[in-house]
């Protein structure tokens, strides 16, 4: 299953970085670039062990804690369970803000790997909830097998 999505890197510069980080009204600090820079590299969603191995000592893992909260707050990433449970991240679409999140869509997670992709192109159905109920979040995952395991 090859997609464009979990194929393709987000090509971002710094000053994109900079200019959203100022847009969200966060300082332009080096870990909170060098984070984006990171987490933008990845063709599948990153956890926060995986980031600290890669970053070694550069942020410590309290820093990268609350770097990775106000970023998803601030609708820059989202968050998505792998199938151990473990927290992953992706870069949320331009048009997400801290009020609303427009990363409702569907996420495959490698049974093999446990590599979570977003699959931006597939659209959620539209759900239609009883009087009185509120939606705050959608959340649909899809197992199998990704191109890399299935060689």
């Amino acid at each position: 299953m090859k997609t464009k999505e979990n194929t393709a890197k987000i090509d971002v510069s710094n000053e994109d970085f900079n200019s959203l980080l100022r847009k969200n009204g966060l300082k332009i600090t080096q870990p909170r670039l060098r984070v984006l820079d990171i987490v933008s590299t990845k063709t599948s969603a990153i956890s926060q062990p995986e980031l600290e191995k890669i970053l070694g000592t550069e942020i410590d893992r309290v820093t990268l804690y609350r770097i990775l909260a106000s970023f998803e707050e601030k609708g820059i990433l989202h968050k998505v369970f792998d199938l151990n449970g473990t927290a992953t991240y992706a870069i949320c679409s331009p048009k997400c803000t801290a009020q609303h999140h427009h990363d409702q869509h569907v996420h495959f997670i490698c049974s093999v790997c446990n590599s979570v992709y977003c699959l931006d192109e597939i659209a959620v159905p539209k759900i239609n909830l009883p009087a009185r109920f509120t939606l705050h979040a959608i959340g649909i995952n899809v197992v199998g097998l990704c191109d890399k395991c299935q060689e």
